[in-house]
């Protein structure tokens, strides 16, 4: 009730601020969206491996792990957006409508990277607050104990043919043989965040770029080649996709194994409204 009261808040602060600086008469459009349901996380920190491909002295090397440090409140869709959701995006122009027709309570999937900046572009101009996919060290510290570790073995980087069998090996692993067709909202339960559906069968799209980096002998990033052509999809493992691609099952992924699902959800980005958040806060 709280976060919802401070959206609210600022979205009138927002429609009053348009007034003083517009002509005469003039009106903002009220929103045309309910805002999703949305869950507000504390600043923290916690222990990352990093995104992408290492490599030293020109051989695979294991990603290296830090602490990230989230700085500011993140504040999340508590589950991924639903076909029902996105319906109203596709009847509206502005997003592409997705294959099959799937039941309006199950997550929206079979949508690429380019579809998800879609609707978080419409979803911010018809509710008049800004949403944008997470990254993928934001999408970490949401799934919280969900958030597997996609580390391997020292052995596994003696050679990139060895690496990509043990990658393969434990994504297979991590999969328990749950349906892979996309389930009502809430069937794989919540995390300690009250998120639902974390690292479920359905992979989340992040805006986050597949990167190749050179470590130098004390294992620092000496050089990187990002390639923003390719995202990070989120789940029971990493995946590296083209953002193009809706369906990972009929090819695209560039390691491992597939994807089940690739779907999404936003987060509710106030980085411009920090200064009256705070106040609001009472801080």
């Amino acid at each position: 009730m709280r976060l919802a009261w401070r959206i609210a808040l600022l979205v009138a602060f927002a429609g009053h601020a348009a007034i003083f600086a517009a002509p005469p008469g003039w009106r903002p459009a009220p929103p045309r969206v309910a805002l999703p349901d949305m869950v507000e996380l504390r600043p923290g920190a916690f222990d990352y491996r990093a995104s992408g491909e290492f490599t030293r002295d020109g051989r695979p090397a294991p990603a290296p792990r830090e602490t990230i440090t989230i700085a500011r409140p993140l504040t999340i869709m508590r589950h991924q957006v639903t076909a029902a959701d996105y319906r109203l995006c596709v009847d509206d122009g502005a997003c592409p409508p997705v294959d099959g027709d799937a039941a309006p309570d199950r997550p929206v999937v079979k949508v690429s990277w380019r579809d998800a900046q879609a609707y978080a572009s419409w979803l911010s101009r018809a509710t008049a607050v800004r949403f944008r996919l997470p990254s993928d060290e934001e999408w970490a510290y949401a799934a919280a104990s969900r958030f597997r570790d996609d580390g391997l073995p020292d052995s596994a980087y003696a050679d990139p043919g060895r690496q990509a069998l043990a990658r393969y090996d434990a994504e297979v692993g991590s999969d328990d043989g749950n349906d892979k067709e996309p389930r009502p909202v809430g069937t794989f339960g919540a995390n300690e965040h009250g998120l639902v559906d974390m690292a479920g069968n359905v992979w989340e799209w992040t805006d986050t770029c597949f990167a190749r980096v050179m470590l130098d002998g004390r294992g620092e990033p000496a050089a990187r080649l990002t390639n923003c052509g390719v995202r990070i999809a989120a789940g029971r493992h990493r995946s590296y996709m083209p953002d193009f691609i809706r369906d990972a099952r009929g090819g695209g992924c560039s390691a491992g194994a597939q994807p089940s699902n690739l779907g999404f959800r936003l987060v509710h980005d106030d980085g411009g409204w920090r200064g009256l958040r705070q106040m609001l806060a009472g801080q």
